[in-house]
């Protein structure tokens, strides 16, 4: 036992050993007495680590790293504090979160009664015209879906369009349908579907393509609104660890987006993606300007192939067990798709879908497949976002057409409380299959698809360590089968989300040469209760060497 314990002692002398620059100017910065996991295999472990500008100049051993010690250096003492790189949310709707921030909260609205309740109350406080959007709410265990009537008595003087939590479906108001100028008599959408009573009438209720039959008519937000929006996300993303984001529907308000960097205001690095229809717009941009710089950076195109879940949109194979005349829609044709998939791959951009139902990851798998070899070998990174119920057979796919899955492990204790009856016991062995799908080599990058779910990384890793779902009805956890550990699941908010935006050059590992982006925790993630990590609290976060949450500061 004595010998194993030496070894032990040497192998943990050996990864802080120091990891430096060859030039040894002056650090601006020095951090230590910390446990710093540096995600790089190489060197997991440091005691130290000193900042000059915003890259890290030099980690391992305090000796080591003190030798980057000037008069000026600053000399932060952690107090024994864990240490990572900077959580990368790899799907956000940026604008759309920051946004609902300021806008009614119907996500824990447990009953019809308090959704009604707390619309009431908000409308109550704004002007006569002005809309009321976002919301989040969920409606499982609702006897039925949201209608119009519900709100009408209670918004008379205010249009409403509150989407569940999903984003595959919003509820309006008779307000709202008469500013849109819908009645009855509206055809239906492919790809979409409207609510419909027995004779007809709208219920308010619109699903995926419909949504945008009210949309249309919503008046933009002003430039300010934009601005706010957008500052008070990156507040929240900084609070919750989070340095970079991969926005995936940022392309219509990347303008809003330079100007606050422009103006110095910037403190969340963003991989802005635009749609993928757009791929010759993107393509025309990025040889006029190039892809960017470390703070903003273009070249992803994002599409649909399905709709979610919650909302019986998600395409399957077979049908939904709880409602077996559907199984799903694509919300847009399979011969788009593959074009869109071939010019922008062309092009040289990354190519970035929705796929959720097994029978839309399966299409989306075989068109990648078909695209990469008619355009020949290149470093693409096709990416599957959600990739939440996949076929059996399609995941060693995923490592075998080098196809990056990009999931949201949140939403796997949000989903695990109610999705048995909608796809059975069988095909929920492979559902968030996180295990399956690293265990077959294939890469995962995490996010939080905020603000359908809460940007919070160390939920999200809760959520894929313990996979307990939010009920706490499944203490061993739902599909414990597809677990996976607390350091993966960091390399998939950091080193495998940096690699996801063909960044990891830059970030996603702390060491010399990278860019000091560093959280601070109170409690070392890798050593707790897996049940205790999202008790877990971000003390710091820091953007380029910079602090830009204090939790001291905040409280």
């Amino acid at each position: 036992m004595k010998i194993l314990q030496l070894s032990l002692t040497v192998v943990a002398m050996a990864v802080i050993t120091v990891a430096c620059n060859d030039a040894k100017e002056p650090a601006d910065m020095i951090i230590t007495n910390a446990k710093i996991w540096t995600g790089n295999k190489n060197q997991p472990l440091a005691e130290a680590m000193a900042v000059t500008g915003d890259t890290i100049s030099a980690i391992g051993s305090r000796s080591q790293v003190f030798k980057f010690k000037g008069e000026d250096s600053k000399v932060i003492d952690l107090g024994g504090r864990f240490v990572t790189p900077g959580f990368i949310d790899s799907h956000v709707h940026f604008l759309q979160g920051g946004s609902n921030l300021a806008s009614v909260q119907l996500r824990d609205a447990s009953t019809p009664e308090e959704f009604i309740s707390r619309l009431k109350v908000f409308a109550s406080g704004l002007k006569p015209g002005a809309w009321i959007l976002g919301g989040d709410w969920d409606g499982k265990g609702w006897e039925s879906l949201p209608g119009k009537e519900w709100i009408d008595s209670v918004t008379p003087d205010n249009p409403v369009f509150v989407s569940r939590l999903d984003g595959h479906m919003a509820l309006a108001n008779t307000l709202a349908l008469k500013l849109a100028k819908l009645d009855g008599k509206v055809k239906d959408v492919e790809g979409g579907t409207i609510g419909r009573d027995s004779d007809g009438n709208l219920t308010g209720i619109f699903k995926d393509n419909a949504m945008d039959l009210v949309y249309n008519s919503i008046p933009p937000a002003s430039k300010e609104q934009v601005e706010t929006a957008l500052l008070a996300a990156m507040d929240y993303f900084a609070a919750n660890g989070v340095t970079s984001v991969h926005a995936v529907d940022a392309g219509s308000y990347a303008d809003a987006i330079k100007e606050i960097y422009n103006h110095g205001q910037l403190i969340t690095r963003v991989y802005v993606m635009y749609t993928i229809s757009s791929w010759k717009a993107l393509k025309e941009l990025t040889e006029r300007e190039g892809q960017g710089d470390k703070w903003i950076r273009t070249g992803g195109v994002k599409g649909f192939v399905d709709g979610s879940l919650g909302s019986h949109t998600a395409a399957f194979i077979e049908p939904y067990t709880d409602l077996v005349t559907d199984s799903g829609l694509f919300v847009n044709s399979e011969e788009d798709l593959y074009t869109w998939t071939l010019n922008a791959d062309q092009s040289g951009e990354q190519v970035v879908i929705h796929a959720i139902g097994d029978r839309a990851i399966n299409f989306l798998l075989d068109t990648y497949d078909k695209v990469a070899t008619e355009n020949g070998e290149r470093d693409r990174r096709f990416r599957i976002e959600h990739s939440q119920h996949i076929a059996p057979g399609d995941i060693e796919r995923y490592a075998r057409l080098n196809v990056i899955a990009s999931m949201q492990p949140y939403h796997t204790i949000d989903d695990g409380r109610w999705a048995e009856p909608y796809i059975g016991p069988e095909r929920m062995k492979t559902t968030y299959a996180f295990r399956s799908l690293l265990d077959a080599g294939a890469r995962l990058a995490f996010g939080s698809d905020w603000p359908v779910a809460p940007a919070t990384p160390l939920e999200g890793i809760y959520a894929a360590v313990t996979r307990r779902t939010l009920d706490d009805k499944n203490p061993d956890g739902w599909i414990p089968e597809q677990k996976i550990t607390v350091e993966e699941a960091l390399r998939a908010y950091t080193g495998d989300a940096a690699y996801a935006s063909f960044e990891e050059g830059i970030k996603g590992t702390l060491e010399p040469g990278k860019l000091a982006d560093f959280v601070v925790l109170d409690h070392d993630i890798t050593k707790v209760d897996p049940v205790e990590i999202r008790d877990i609290k971000v003390v710091q976060t820091y953007v380029g060497g910079k602090k830009v949450f204090d939790l001291g500061s905040n409280n």
